[in-house]
């Protein structure tokens, strides 16, 4: 190691202006996250018109849904720790690569076995981009910015989702179920030479790995006016430790971690159980298939809307306090939706009111989560918390995309918003148990 003065990584960048590399880093995880999100719900606003192809009904999409949200939760566990050993831009340009393959080969499936192969192997891809990307976007800002800086990083996820809503509506006529797969494996493929050229490695990365000289470039770049001394050795306040699920179940992390993984998991259940079966739960109330995708697009559209101020003030903010709040008030609206889309005269409106309000309330705990995962875990662990909390989230989706296709044909669209809200009480009641979580938003460590 060069001799010099030694400087906290962290502490450097609280001081530093936030500048025009970190703007450029941030936005390029949005793109890799737009990407995400496209292909994530590529089967929620296809599902109509795959199961009108195939001759099947909610039974029959569940096994395809069921294998690309397996495929996230596999992909988040690998490509977490693959994130701290080998860096998070490696991680992230590889999960680029293998969703948006797969998207594409996926509009050449012929049968339900294809689908479920194909779709599995691109969540592997798509599970694989978020923990990497919500990680070094957070290493790369203050402490005073975290919560918004992820935010932008993962608001990639929605707006994706709203351009898939948007585009199925047009592409699906013309070209079938097939063109919104074509579109989302041709545009990562085709922006991922521009991310291999400009996608940036996490700072923290290369001070645990000693590449000072690699580093000090870096952060000239960050700061240029205000660069730091040539001879500084840029340290972190954590040593190394293995990375893993060992770590994360050390004594003084294990009570939050398995807090955190319980609040993923039923969170996800509800969430992705919403965000994937939407426009089939309410054409089955009655809705024509025609205005299904417009669920999609409210329901990200909202989520969009509501996360900018949440994010904001979460850094202010006690962040179990807030998912606490946000899951009391999921539960409410969903016993609200099962109300307005009883019986045979749905009011729309005002279903569509509460759909937009479940962005928020549902979809809320998400930023919520992923800022107080990123603030309780060591640098060393940090991807690999991360990873393995969007993991056992990862989980939760394959419970919320199997159970939402049973629920829905067996009970109904009514049935199906009931069943939403205990997943949604349990996902409360693990985050009770998370220990001294009400200081995250100010920075402090907990659980140590």
């Amino acid at each position: 190691m060069a001799a010099g003065a030694r400087v906290d990584l962290p502490h450097w960048f609280d001081q530093t202006r936030f500048g025009a590399y970190q703007v450029r880093a941030v936005l390029l995880c949005f793109l890799v996250t737009t990407f995400d999100g496209f292909d994530t719900q590529a089967i929620a606003f296809t599902g109509p018109a795959l199961a009108q192809a195939l001759g099947v009904g909610p039974r029959g999409l569940a096994p395809i849904i069921t294998a690309g949200v397996a495929g996230m939760a596999l992909g988040a566990v690998l490509f977490g720790p693959l994130g701290d050993r080998y860096g998070r831009r490696v991680a992230v340009l590889l999960a680029t690569a293998v969703f948006g393959l797969f998207s594409l080969l996926t509009a050449r499936a012929v049968s339900v076995e294809q689908l479920m192969v194909l779709r599995f192997l691109t969540g592997i891809g798509m599970g694989g981009a978020a923990p990497n990307v919500y990680t070094l976007a957070s290493e790369f800002s203050p402490n005073r910015h975290r919560g918004l800086v992820m935010l932008l990083a993962g608001l990639g996820l929605p707006v994706g989702a709203i351009l898939g809503g948007l585009i199925a509506g047009r592409v699906i006529p013309a070209w079938g179920w097939q063109g919104v797969f074509v579109i989302g494996g041709v545009a990562p493929l085709l922006a991922l030479p521009i991310l291999m050229a400009t996608f940036p490695e996490s700072p923290y990365y290369l001070a645990r790995r000693d590449l000072q000289a690699t580093l000090r470039r870096m952060l000239v770049r960050v700061s240029p006016t205000a660069p730091p001394p040539p001879d500084s050795v840029f340290t972190l306040p954590e040593a190394p430790t293995r990375a893993g699920a060992a770590a994360l179940l050390a004594p003084e992390l294990r009570r939050n971690t398995l807090a955190i993984w319980g609040t993923y998991f039923f969170n996800w259940v509800a969430w992705f159980g919403l965000v994937l079966w939407i426009p089939s739960v309410l054409t089955a109330a009655g809705l024509p298939k025609e205005q299904a995708g417009l669920a999609t697009v409210t329901l990200n559209g909202a989520a969009l809307v509501f996360m900018l101020p949440l994010a904001w003030l979460l850094p202010r903010l006690p962040v179990r306090r807030v998912i606490l709040l946000l899951l009391a008030g999921a539960v409410l609206v969903s016993l609200a939706l099962a109300a307005a889309t009883a019986g045979t005269s749905a009011n729309w409106s005002l279903a569509f009111a509460l759909v937009g309000l479940s962005g928020l309330f549902v979809g809320g705990p998400q930023i919520a989560l992923n800022y107080l995962a990123v603030s309780i875990y060591p640098t060393a662990v940090r991807a690999s918390g991360v990873g393995w909390a969007i993991g056992m989230g990862r989980l939760g989706t394959v419970a919320g995309g199997a159970a939402g296709g049973l629920v829905l044909a067996d009970y109904g669209a009514r049935g199906f918003f009931l069943a939403l809200a205990v997943p949604l009480l349990l996902a409360g009641l693990a985050a009770l148990l998370v220990r001294g979580a009400d200081r995250a938003g100010t920075g402090d460590k907990i659980g140590h």
